[in-house]
């Protein structure tokens, strides 16, 4: 039977291959490129050092692959994702090689690095929590105050695990200006910079969701009833 690997691209240092099973590919074993397609570009990082890195060679469709790099010299690379791609096993021929700052590897050897990702993940789960109920100290995935739904929207939707208070959240991340803000961004409300004492998430056009009195909302930012202190970045989103 025809095995089929899908395959991921990964531009930066190196390229990536993603399989539907976990076996390694065979250098002198060759295989047919069925698809290619540019995928949305998204960061990873390794979930496994035993994995290698690939170059594929040949003339289109046909392709052998040739160890690159082996995963386990790069614990803290980040992958960029850039393209997929799907091979169909074949028959065996010679080995080849070719260059030295491009591979292929299985995609269970990777993972998404956390705290990346995009704003759509973001503002999607965070509308799922609209109409919840608001209670002090809750953190989901029925209630929720104010710093328990960004820490429940942040790590459900990208994997990012924020500090457990509005305060902690604030000291924890590079600030924004309110001219440089951003769709995702955190906004704090409070005081002063030392005393915080309520998070929102951006949401763009001055606009934020957040947790308060009346449940899970959408409102403004410039509210009577909010002094807006500033913005924090938890994440770099696309």
């Amino acid at each position: 039977m025809k095995n089929i690997i899908k395959l991921f691209a990964l531009l930066s240092m190196f390229i990536g291959i993603t399989a539907i099973s976990n076996t390694e590919a065979h250098a002198a074993t060759k295989y047919r490129v069925v698809s290619t397609k540019n995928v949305t570009t998204k960061s990873y990082i390794r979930s496994s050092a035993k994995g290698n890195m690939y170059n594929l060679n040949g003339k289109l469709p046909y392709v052998t692959f040739k160890t690159a790099h082996y995963l386990k010299n790069f614990p803290r690379t980040t992958f960029k994702v850039t393209k997929s791609r799907i091979v169909l096993k074949m028959a065996f021929v010679p080995n080849s090689s070719n260059g030295l700052y491009s591979g292929w590897v299985w995609h269970g050897y990777l993972k998404v690095k956390p705290g990346t990702g995009t704003y759509n993940k973001i503002y999607t789960n965070a509308r799922k929590q609209l109409g919840k109920r608001y209670v002090y100290g809750a953190v989901g995935p029925n209630r929720f105050d104010c710093s328990g739904l960004s820490k429940y929207v942040y790590k459900k939707a990208i994997n990012k695990t924020l500090p457990r208070t509005a305060q902690s959240q604030y000291n924890s991340y590079k600030k924004a200006s309110t001219s440089s803000r951003k769709q995702g961004d955190l906004v704090f409300f409070g005081s002063s910079k030392k005393n915080i004492s309520h998070v929102g998430i951006y949401v763009g056009s001055g606009k934020m969701i957040d947790a308060q009195n009346r449940g899970v909302i959408t409102e403004k930012v410039a509210s009577p009833w909010w002094h807006c202190v500033g913005y924090s970045r938890p994440a770099n989103l696309n």
